[in-house]
């Protein structure tokens, strides 16, 4: 299957056309715990993301410029996004969980110029703007206050009419930022044109969306799942995106799933892990649901099993990175065997590589890896020419995982090729964890590694040496997961934490976390 790029694309034109097409079409169905509702169809959204547009315009925001978006899940985040790329600026992704720290980095390292947050996240960037020369424009979704512009009373005298930017392909439109086993988070850069090859198999071939599906991707924004299936897969295909804005809770998704028309459902493998141990799950009625997928992490053969015989419906896996998109999949159609990534999707050349570049024989372990060229490959990381290279190997691009390729083409995951840790769909670096623990006055080193759970496939494990003179405690491991929570985004904090004496290392004092892991696999097997 080729893809032919077009010189000139821009996703938020592409939306626009579905306003074009059927104006009163709902493009976003918004859903808060308390049951309210909100409703934008596509000729709404087009007027809103063209105030924003106009908003950020007239702020001094121009094509280009790099803007850190800090919302959680919601209309108002569609719009944004819509609106930046429709000024032809830079959407910088960010969690809302993120804290003071994260955004320091992230806004230094790309020399942005505005933030877009909300109300739980102003406090933490008013700690560092003044550490972040670059940045001169502070928006909030929320209330007006000192040092922050309310973007409702911005858009409140705005034109809902704007030409939206004519942007070429290869001009940059996104910079994602995912952690790294060593340093700071990568900036991942991704062009204007990411979108059109995303949809060509992500949303048709993998996610099944078709036009007028109402569609729940599960992921909230920050995240570059968020920009795949929540918004360009569903957006892209004229469906409908529905939006849960409460917490996760496996008998309310259930009952929501039940409750409203939802077509298409895209989860992580943690949220249909405990959606499949819901007492009575046999009483839920899921008759509209067609498509369900699940990316993150490996699924598991009973979770398979069990939505198969209790809905009739099968769960496909699909694998992909910040860097790509779906490079492995159960793409519609295919026969899934349980544990697999499925196969490499029709766009995509994908190999077992060896450490020298060469194609390893089937049934072989080793790097899963791409063909350089693949048209929706990222450009690079931001600023950093040494990491960039490094992702590279001869003609390949090395996605970080192992695993092996058997006789039908379907692709086995092994395990990564290095320390990241993937728990509930989230993705964490090691050194994010280890630099915010040392920060604790009893804390003289440590290393932080996966370790296998069975609902979140992994959990992040600290290994802490103590200062001395401090004695390891149950206080001091509700301490010590308080301090990461309040250093870096919460989801990252260690669930578990074992006081050691010292680290293994190698003999240039290099820790050896893969010794770590290995310890923590062992424990697993024997329990098991």
């Amino acid at each position: 299957m080729q893809l032919q790029m077009p010189e000139r694309y821009n996703f938020a034109a592409q939306v626009d056309q579905w306003a074009d097409r059927d104006p009163e079409r709902r493009a976003v169905w918004e859903l808060s715990d308390d049951g309210t509702e909100r409703i934008l169809t596509y000729q709404e959204l087009r007027r809103y993301s063209n105030r924003v547009a106009n908003g950020l315009q007239s702020l001094g925001i121009e094509a280009g410029d790099k803007v850190l978006v800090l919302v959680p899940r919601g209309i108002e985040a569609y719009a944004i996004y819509l609106g930046l790329m429709k000024l032809g600026a830079v959407v910088m992704p960010g969690s809302e969980m993120l804290r003071s720290k994260d955004i320091e980095y992230r806004a230094i390292h790309a020399e942005a110029k505005a933030i877009i947050s909300f109300d739980a996240v102003l406090s933490e960037v008013d700690m560092i703007r003044q550490n972040c020369p670059s940045l001169s424009r502070f928006v909030t979704i929320g209330q007006s206050c000192e040092g922050w512009i309310a973007l409702q009373e911005l858009l409140a005298e705005q034109s809902d009419e704007f030409s939206c930017a004519d942007t070429r392909s290869d001009d940059l439109a996104f910079l994602s930022y995912t952690s790294g086993t060593t340093g700071g988070p990568k900036g991942v850069m991704h062009v204007h044109g990411w979108p059109f090859a995303h949809l060509a198999v992500a949303a048709k071939l993998w996610l099944d969306v078709r036009e007028g599906d109402l569609v729940w991707a599960t992921a909230g924004p920050g995240w570059a799942k968020w920009v795949w299936s929540p918004f360009v897969a569903t957006l892209g295909m004229g469906a409908t995106a529905f939006v849960y804005k409460g917490r996760f809770d496996p008998e309310v998704y259930l009952a929501h799933l039940q409750a409203y028309p939802i077509t298409v459902l895209c989860a992580t493998p943690t949220e249909y892990r405990l959606m499949a141990k819901v007492s009575g799950l046999e009483n839920y009625s899921l008759q509209a649901l067609r498509s369900a997928c699940s990316a993150g992490e490996p699924l598991n053969r009973e979770v398979i099993d069990t939505f198969r015989r209790v809905f009739g419906l099968t769960v496909r896996d699909g694998y992909g990175q910040t860097e790509n998109t779906l490079l492995v999949g159960t793409f519609v159609g295919m026969e899934p065997k349980p544990g697999s990534m499925g196969r490499p999707s029709p766009v995509v050349r994908v190999a077992i590589i060896d450490e020298e570049g060469n194609e390893l024989p089937q049934g072989e372990v080793g790097d899963i890896a791409i063909d350089r060229e693949m048209i929706a490959l990222f450009r690079g990381y931001l600023n950093d020419p040494e990491r960039t290279a490094r992702a590279f190997r001869g003609n390949w691009y090395v996605t970080g995982d192992q695993g092996r390729m058997d006789e039908e083409g379907y692709i086995w995951f092994e395990g990564r090729a290095d320390d990241i840790i993937i728990s509930g769909g989230y993705t964490i670096g090691p050194f994010e964890v280890e630099d915010a623990l040392v920060k604790h006055a009893a804390v003289a080193e440590c290393a932080a590694v996966a370790s296998p759970d069975p609902e979140r496939g992994q959990v992040v494990k600290a290994f802490v040496v103590l200062k001395k003179g401090i004695e390891p405690s149950d206080d001091l491991v509700k301490e010590l997961q308080d301090h990461v929570k309040k250093m870096t985004a919460p989801y990252k904090y260690p669930r578990k934490i074992e006081f050691v004496t010292d680290l293994p290392k190698t003999t240039s004092g290099k820790i050896r976390r893969v010794e770590l892991r290995l310890k923590e696999r062992q424990k697993e097997q024997h329990r098991s």
